[in-house]
């Protein structure tokens, strides 16, 4: 169940026709072990560099593929179709690592890292979420103090991505201002720096593969050099980076639905009862009509609002309707697969309780259902 081909570019295809293969042949046979055994996926993570995976928005010149917005999402949708974890971690790489080291990055900084990022050869995490801030940044308490060379940065996060097994992270801090909108700054710290520990793995619901962390940072120096972006720029820097965020858990959110949908769709097809496939059934029926309708719109909202960043049209307001969109419709269309499938769909032999259980972070991740409501209220009110 794609979109209409007639639609997309010869580039487009050919980058979805490759993740797809990707995904089904490599990733899909292995997701339930990932899960299962919560190991972080090196040599797949290693593998989506090496096939232009981990650096689509990253010009050539930096090692990276160069790519549409359309063409990212419609990669990050295969992947996650195959395998949520990986999903999201590609997402993760691409949109909050990459992005704001190739806009704001420095040509030396972006030799060091966004190239080999961009390649698969390092791995990046995101630490802006702390324990007494989560969707208020603005309330960030880990502090970056000046000293001879560069910073001293100390305190906690959580929830990071990657944390653990990530080589850079990018580490949001205060720093000395009155105004509270100039204190935050953006920080490249390797994760082998002497103070960066990752103090715990969290146990999730879902997404077993990919690594979400707590993380204790104690004087851990960082060279000027290693600041992104403007000093006190920060927090700016990650509102605009989470926006691309958005349309990177959008597409994850799609491939889920999607993965969901068809898994219900060839059971019902299989199924017998009452002496016919239980899809002939018209409660069964319907349901999976309007699974398949919510797919389908999710996808072509999403895939618009990748065009209107592709046209270079500000598009925070769209962005944060494709997640909330998507997101939403990605836990309804699990929770429908497994009422689809009836008792086996509860059962771990089937894969509609894994992708039920991976769908559930997308409304809360990079910004809470409510807070895109409130991105989207916000602009309604000017």
């Amino acid at each position: 169940m794609t979109m209409h081909d007639s639609l997309l570019s010869d580039d487009q295809r050919m980058i979805r026709d490759s993740a797809r293969a990707y995904g089904r042949e490599v990733l899909a046979p292995t997701a339930a072990q990932r899960d299962r055994e919560k190991a972080f996926p090196r040599a797949e993570m290693k593998a989506l560099g090496e096939l232009g995976f981990l650096g689509m928005l990253v010009s050539e010149e930096w090692g990276g593929v160069d790519a549409d917005h359309v063409s990212y999402v419609l990669a990050v949708e295969e992947i996650s179709a195959a395998d949520g974890s990986v999903g999201a971690m590609m997402a993760l790489h691409n949109g909050l690592v990459s992005t704001p080291l190739r806009i704001h990055g420095t040509p030396a900084q972006k030799e060091r890292y966004l190239r080999p990022l961009a390649r698969g050869t390092m791995n990046g995490a995101f630490g802006l979420t702390e324990p007494e801030a989560g969707s208020n940044a603005f309330a960030i308490r880990t502090k970056a103090v000046k000293c001879a060379g560069g910073y001293r940065i100390s305190g906690a996060k959580q929830f990071m991505s990657n944390g653990k097994s990530a080589d850079i992270a990018i580490v949001f801090a205060a720093t000395e201002s009155e105004d509270p909108r100039r204190r935050i700054t953006a920080f490249l710290v390797p994760t082998s720096a002497d103070g960066y520990e990752a103090t715990h793995v969290e146990d999730k619901l879902g997404l077993g593969a990919s690594e979400t962390c707590q993380v204790q940072l104690e004087e851990v120096f960082v060279a000027d050099e290693d600041v992104l972006g403007q000093p006190g720029a920060g927090y700016a820097l990650a509102m605009s980076t989470l926006e691309l965020g958005r349309l990177g858990i959008a597409a994850q959110s799609v491939g889920l639905a999607r993965a969901a949908f068809e898994q219900a769709h060839a059971y019902a097809r299989d199924r017998q009862t009452f002496g016919k496939p239980i899809i002939q059934h018209q409660a069964v029926g319907f349901r999976l009509a309007d699974m398949r309708t919510q797919v389908e719109v999710a996808r072509s909202f999403l895939h618009h609002v990748a065009r209107l960043r592709d046209a270079g049209v500000p598009c925070k307001s769209e962005a944060a309707m494709a997640k909330l969109f998507a997101s939403e419709i990605a836990e309804k269309v699990a929770s429908e697969a497994i009422q689809v499938h009836g008792g086996y769909g509860y059962l771990k032999d089937f894969p509609v309780e894994r992708i039920y259980r991976d769908a559930r972070i997308c409304r809360i991740y990079e910004g809470t259902s409510d807070i895109q409501r409130m991105i989207i209220a916000a602009d309604l009110s000017k």
